[in-house]
């Protein structure tokens, strides 16, 4: 791995590690109104984000065609507010280990679709990674109860997962990851709005306790504005394929976070399942072929795109 896949992996990992440390803080919201909470977290990730978004982030913006607000739209909608609202919803009848284990093949769905928008065959070794990473997030979670409307909802929320990273690819190179970040944060806040007004009426907001501020201040300046920037820096780098592998990180690390806090436990199939989407996770991206480095240079279309990449 080159220089800017080993930081592009790294930016990866470390995002989806704090989403899946965040699933505690998610905890705390149980009875906090859904659309206020989503509005508080993105509209205050999207104050904390423009003064980051880098000169002329206006002329960036005023280059985008119809085409590309409509998709940031739905990146909005569906891998920010619509993959939430699926998760919760899920969860009503579904234990939370189902829309995680679909949510877990995100990482095989990508590796296919990117490859057919863009006219081309799905590489091997990331197919192969990601089947590894499918495998490995269902092992440490296991299979849970649930019902037709949770195994519903749960396929909306992994359609959300998917979404989250093949709608920005388009968008992604002429705004940059900041930039990114903080437009889908205030459409996804407007979204948000929108939706509590529509369901909730006038309760759809409210002043948060204090344990319930310290949540969405948590969610909004660690795992959104932190983590959105490191993903899609990190997605830059490595392209959508590859950094999706590293969303089975996600329920390693709330595994692997929930005994700190003493809301579950660690134990033998935890550890293979962590070893499985780990294994995954080095074959796709191509950290488990160092000894790569000593043979001919590589060419081909995704080389092609590195090389640009590392212009930028």
């Amino acid at each position: 791995m080159n220089t800017t896949t080993s930081r592009g992996a790294l930016l990866a990992a470390l995002a989806c590690v704090l989403v899946g440390g965040s699933f505690t803080a998610n905890s705390l919201l149980g009875d906090y109104p859904y659309a206020g909470g989503q509005f508080l977290r993105y509209g205050l990730a999207f104050l904390l984000l423009v003064p980051l978004a880098g000169p002329g982030a206006a002329t960036r913006l005023r280059a985008l065609g119809p085409g590309h607000w409509v998709r940031l739209a739905l990146l909005a909608a569906v891998g920010m507010v619509g993959f939430n609202l699926a998760v919760l919803a899920a969860e009503r009848t579904a234990e939370p280990a189902v829309p995680g284990v679909l949510v877990g093949c995100a990482p095989v769905v990508v590796a296919v679709v990117v490859p057919l928008l863009e006219g081309r065959r799905p590489q091997h070794l990331v197919l192969y990674g990601a089947l590894f990473v499918a495998v490995g997030a269902f092992t440490v979670q296991g299979w849970g109860r649930t019902d037709g409307a949770g195994i519903a909802f749960s396929v909306c929320a992994l359609a959300g997962e998917v979404g989250f990273a093949v709608l920005a690819v388009p968008v992604l190179r002429p705004l940059g990851p900041r930039l990114l970040s903080a437009v889908v944060c205030g459409v996804a806040a407007a979204e948000s709005a929108l939706a509590g007004v529509l369901a909730d009426g006038a309760g759809w907001l409210r002043r948060p306790d204090a344990v319930e501020a310290g949540a969405l201040l948590w969610q909004a300046v660690v795992v959104t504005v932190v983590g959105f920037v490191c993903w899609y820096m990190g997605m830059q780098r490595i392209g959508a394929e590859r950094a999706t592998l590293f969303s089975g990180l996600i329920p390693v690390a709330a595994v692997g976070t929930a005994p700190l806090v003493g809301t579950g436990s660690y134990g033998l199939a935890q550890a293979a399942g962590s070893a499985l989407v780990f294994a995954g996770v080095a074959l796709g991206s191509g950290a488990s072929l160092p000894f790569a480095r000593g043979r001919r240079p590589a060419t081909g279309p995704q080389v092609v795109v590195e090389r640009s990449l590392e212009k930028l």
